[in-house]
């Protein structure tokens, strides 16, 4: 699954309009500075929270935010568009880059582009490519990965018939299409191991025709490697593990929300409040 072929929904140009409307750094901040350099250092924030005011606001809002957040709550959007060219190099710095990354397709033809930062739920956004569409998120998964999956997919998965040398796709896909009918918010993902199935290449090149491609890719790098595409049909999710010579080693259809493994939980939250709040304290007071 390459690339994005959304079918396009009423409701989709709302994906855009809502948005553009509204750790090596970081083991440093697990010591404190003593004597001499503890005086550097007060002084150096003191300079900081005059020059950059603005970031300043932004993170102590985004902390507050990360601390009340929960899991299936609401996202926070914060807008970097008037903050200073070292305001922004300054959040980068401080935020850095974490383990999940990916981007969504629009209906204008246009990407969005989120990285999580080094602060589970805490995600940075940008539409399009210009500067004043960037963006900070507080939740589980930015907001426009869940109205993308939603507005820019189909409801209905439409089964042709199979080619010659097909075994068992027919079935696996009446799976799936009874799956995503019945599915509904709160329930549990039903994972359909295609690892352990008996399918031939066929099976597999015909249910990724009848599949397809969603607006929504994500890659995770952690202990591995993990993509999760949405397809073109509405809750139906490839979710692939590899090895670290690029070989998949597992390899999954979720029919359900947006898969757990991509969400920030809970724990993630209250962890990533505390080490903003190591943060501010050692940049800004």
């Amino acid at each position: 699954m390459k690339s994005a072929t959304p079918v396009v929904s009423g409701g989709a140009v709302r994906v855009t309009s809502d948005l553009a409307n509204g750790s090596a750094i970081l083991d440093a901040f697990h010591t404190r500075p003593t004597s001499a350099l503890a005086g550097r250092a007060w002084r150096d924030a003191d300079e900081r929270g005059r020059n950059y005011p603005n970031a300043t606001l932004l993170l102590a809002n985004a902390a507050a935010a990360v601390r009340g957040q929960r899991s299936g709550a609401r996202t926070q959007l914060y807008g970097l568009a008037h903050l200073s060219d070292g305001e922004r190099k300054l959040i980068d710095d401080l935020l850095g880059e974490g383990e999940v990354a990916g981007v969504v397709a629009l209906p204008d033809g246009s990407l969005a582009q989120i990285r999580e930062s080094v602060l589970a739920g805490i995600w940075r956004l940008r539409i399009g490519t210009e500067p004043a569409h960037e963006y900070i998120e507080v939740g589980s998964i930015p907001q426009i990965v869940r109205r993308a999956a939603t507005d820019l997919t189909s409801a209905y998965l439409v089964i042709g018939t199979p080619p010659n040398g097909a075994m068992n796709v027919q079935p696996v896909l009446a799976e799936i299409r009874e799956r995503a009918r019945v599915w509904r918010l709160g329930m549990h993902a039903h994972v359909i191991n295609l690892t352990s199935l008996p399918m031939s290449m066929t099976d597999l090149a015909f249910l990724q025709q009848s599949l397809g491609n969603g607006p929504v890719q994500l890659m995770l790098h952690g202990y591995g490697t993990c993509r999760v595409q949405a397809t073109r049909i509405r809750n139906v999710w490839s979710v692939q593990f590899f090895n670290s010579t690029d070989d998949i080693i597992l390899d999954t259809l979720e029919v359900g929300g947006v898969p757990i493994v991509t969400l920030a939980a809970d724990e993630d939250f209250q962890d990533s409040a505390e080490r903003m709040q190591e943060i501010i304290e050692a940049y800004f007071t």
